[in-house]
This record gives structure tokens, sequence and C-alpha cells, in this order.
């Protein structure tokens, strides 16, 4: 899995670090929804059953590989 360093920075927090890789690829993978940011990144949600259901959104650079952000979207809203 291709990642920034802003998101190797952000895996350091508490709150991160327990989203599984597995997790971030599922969603990189079949995105229950899927949006273009104005700068291109892409964001993709989907339900993380394994983790009491909470949505993760997993933020890609415009290349849909390159993962940069990935945390537990509490305001989404579908």
């Amino acid at each position: 899995m291709k990642v920034t360093e802003y998101f190797l920075a952000t895996r350091q927090r508490r709150d991160r670090a327990a989203i599984q890789e597995a997790w971030i690829r599922r969603v990189m993978e079949m995105p229950e929804e899927e949006e273009r940011q104005a700068d291109d990144r892409i964001r993709r949600w989907a339900r993380v059953e394994e983790a009491d259901g909470k949505v993760l959104r997993v933020v890609l650079l415009e290349d849909g590989e390159t993962v940069h952000n990935a945390f537990f979207d509490r305001g989404y809203k579908p």
C-alpha cells in the first residue's frame, strides 16, 4: 500500500493507531461512497463492522492508489 509521509505521521495518533490496514484496503477497493475533492484527492467511505460499525473515510491522492489519510468519520451522512 502506497502512503504519504502525512499518513505515516497521523498513524502515530492514538485515535488512528487502531485502524487496520486491511480495513483501509477494503474501503479503497469497495467504497460505499466516493467523492472527488477540489484538489483532485479522492474520498472514499465504508462502514467497518469489526469497528462497531464505524464509518472509515480514506483520502487518496489523485492517483487513486496513495493513501493520504484514514480516520473514522463521525460526521458522515450517506
